[in-house]
């Protein structure tokens, strides 16, 4: 035993041992009483709570200063967590947490605590916001909006509604005295003052019957108010209303006001915001309907399911209004585009808004299938088309397409194909394949969505349908491209409805899209055809898309390609109906030898401009200079033609002004093309 235990106890005999001990059991319950009460006082005593730094040292020097102890470094904290950097950020971190749970409480005399959820104290905050944005206040940190008022659920609710359309709140003190409750409301040039009584809203009036405070326009109570000092806010200009009032779940836009402001996504220079209004959406929408109308009536007699929209392309989003109008289900795709075909699957849509990229793909899946069976029974369906006729029952979809149409999850009745140009031959074997109506649309963003459509009935393929009945279209003259209104041919040109209020704070631009008279200048080049439908033949500005919707520039990369040292020349072209670029190159004369000859290739210029090696060399060192001037993969040409003569004025494949003449290039070319495209596709 420790020889201090020993000093601790008394003095025992030496006869003594634990034997000799008799306890009544009396006495041994008393002890394990004892031991008992011990133990529990020994784990629930009280315990000192633990400092998170030395007591005795809570600041750190730093120079001339003192900073937390808590800090780790002399970096200061500015976010606890990364997701909160505002006070809407903390509250909506508060709303996920807690969901429908209390957040703001209030009781009336002799009454319970009554609470508002976190859900609600939100929403009210929007619809408040929302009423505020009504009356002309601007969603932008600009925008002051004054409160005075004591503290109360209503307050923190406005603070929020400003905090969510970041406006600025200015509160407001009786204490702070007339000169500088003056001054506050002058130099923050406040307009809209929220009040809790009558009072607070009297001594506000005051100062604008004297003239003291001009921008004040509006007053919103919380508490009701009289008929009397509305009558005498209507005397001094300021519009009284009770917050019942401002807090409305619906503030319907007028047809002329803005609804969306569209970027497009242009290849040079920053991209233009597209005014488009409530009345544009609204003529696009009703064009659509009144093309559609016999068939969503056969549809509604018919009892059908009801018309499920699949969107997965944000150009889209129009149609969503025209489903929304009859009361159909939108579905979306999860965001993962490798997941779209078993999305599609279990959504099951009845109309299908595509771009021709995924129709491409379905069409390369299904066509790649060598069986004569197969293509006899394509025959067989298109044989019913070329008479109008387009159906999934026939003997060949039970036989060969039922498996086809299922991929598409089999209750498919309408197909919506734009933003790039489809092949004649894809469409007709698809709608065979399918058998659903396919229709295809143009437009772009300018005049909402689209001005043209293809008429049910109509199964015939090769162009964009007629126009929309919410806008009229006309051909304009191109005499630099030798296309002539006279000939059917020309700049396709839009005036209606549709078409949108220009571009924002862009007035140079939006002169240089919409005329004088209104009329929109696509940049397209079509042409009519007798049955009144038009087709798209070519991109005025050298403009164009491939056929998964990406925006090409092509003098652009032109530009980034002659950087290379063997090329002289060269012409970069893409097909609406293809997914990539190709290029026709003429090799600089004067170091396109040598420069072969460094890679260990020797020849003439003009044997080399055959020489499948030295096409791969310059196509590489082509796509290396792309890649460092930032060309994206789909900037990039896939394949190139060697070219021994230059482009000149004199064969007609330049401009005086030294500028290629794209059309006579593609005329001159059209071989190799077509060779290089086939090629590709083998």
């Amino acid at each position: 035993m420790d020889p201090y235990c020993k000093t601790l106890l008394p003095s025992l005999p030496t006869s003594f041992s634990l034997s000799s001990l008799s306890l009544s059991p009396s006495s041994i319950i008393g002890l394990g009483a004892l031991a008992s009460l011990t133990t529990y006082w020994l784990v629930t005593r009280p315990r000192p709570t633990q400092p998170p730094c030395d007591l005795q040292a809570q600041s750190i020097p730093v120079q001339s200063c003192r900073r937390s102890a808590l800090l780790t470094d002399d970096n200061l904290l500015e976010f606890y967590y990364e997701d909160t950097k505002t006070v809407y950020d903390m509250f909506q971190r508060g709303l996920q947490i807690a969901g429908n749970g209390p957040c703001l409480g209030f009781r009336n005399p002799g009454e319970p605590y009554q609470w508002i959820s976190y859900t609600e104290v939100a929403e009210r905050a929007q619809v408040l916001g929302s009423g505020l944005l009504a009356k002309g206040c601007k969603p932008n940190p600009q925008q002051f909006v004054g409160i005075f008022a004591q503290n109360r659920p209503e307050w923190v609710i406005a603070e929020l509604a400003c905090y969510t359309f970041s406006m600025a709140l200015v509160p407001l003190y009786d204490t702070l005295g007339l000169e500088a409750m003056v001054h506050i409301l002058n130099l923050a040039e406040i307009s809209m003052v929220i009040c809790d009584k009558e009072d607070k809203a009297e001594s506000l009036l005051k100062h604008k019957e004297k003239g003291v405070t001009p921008a004040l326009s509006c007053l919103v109570l919380f508490n009701p108010f009289s008929a009397a000092l509305l009558e005498r806010g209507r005397k001094c200009g300021v519009e009284i209303l009770q917050l019942s009032q401002i807090m409305v779940r619906n503030i319907p836009p007028k047809p002329q006001d803005l609804a969306v402001v569209c970027f497009t996504s242009g290849t040079t220079g920053k991209p233009k915001g597209a005014m488009i209004t409530h009345g544009n959406i609204a003529s696009n929408t009703s064009s659509v309907i009144k093309i559609l109308e016999i068939l969503v009536l056969l549809c509604t007699v018919a009892h059908l399911n009801p018309l499920v929209l699949y969107c997965i392309v944000h150009s889209f989003s129009l149609l969503q209004v025209s489903m929304f109008c009859h009361g159909a289900r939108v579905g979306f795709y999860q965001g993962d585009i490798s997941l779209l075909m078993d999305d599609i699957k279990t959504l099951k849509p009845t109309f299908f808004p595509v771009v021709p990229r995924l129709l491409n793909r379905i069409y390369d899946k299904v066509s790649a299938t060598h069986q004569a069976l197969l293509h006899y029974a394509v025959r067989r369906k298109q044989a019913e088309l070329s008479s109008g006729v387009v159906r999934n029952n026939s003997v060949w979809d039970r036989l060969i397409f039922n498996k086809i149409q299922a991929s598409l999850g089999g209750n498919l009745r309408f197909i919506l194909t734009a933003s790039a140009p489809i092949s004649p031959t894809v469409l007709s074997f698809l709608r065979a394949t399918l058998g659903c109506l396919i229709f295809e649309g143009y437009g772009q963003t300018e005049c909402t969505a689209g001005c043209t459509f293809s008429m049910p009935g109509d199964w015939s393929a090769g162009h964009v349908g007629a126009p929309l009945p919410c806008a009229m279209v006309k051909l304009t003259d191109i005499p630099d491209m030798n296309y002539y209104a006279k000939n059917g041919e020309g700049e396709i040109c839009i005036r209606g409805h549709s078409v949108f209020r220009g571009y924002l704070k862009d007035e140079e631009r939006t002169g240089e899209t919409l005329d004088a008279d209104g009329w929109l200048h696509t940049g397209d080049v079509g042409q009519w055809l007798p049955n009144g439908t038009l087709r798209i033949v070519d991109r005025k500005k050298h403009i164009f898309k491939l056929s998964q919707g990406e925006y090409i520039a092509p003098e652009k990369i032109e530009n980034v390609y002659t950087r290379c040292v063997p090329v002289l020349q060269v012409f970069v072209h893409g097909d609406s109906l293809q997914s990539y670029l190709i290029g026709v190159v003429v090799p600089d004369p004067e170091v396109f030898v040598d420069w072969a000859k460094e890679r260990g290739i020797v020849g003439s210029y003009e044997e080399l401009c055959q020489n499948p090696d030295v096409k791969k060399a310059v196509l590489e060192d082509m796509t290396a200079v792309g890649k460092e001037a930032g060309l994206k993969s789909f900037e990039q040409v896939k394949d190139l033609y060697l070219h021994p003569d230059m482009f000149s004025v004199s064969n007609g494949l330049l401009t005086p002004t030294l500028k290629s003449r794209r059309v006579d290039l593609r005329r001159v070319f059209s071989e190799q093309i077509a060779r290089m495209y086939r090629k590709s596709s083998v």
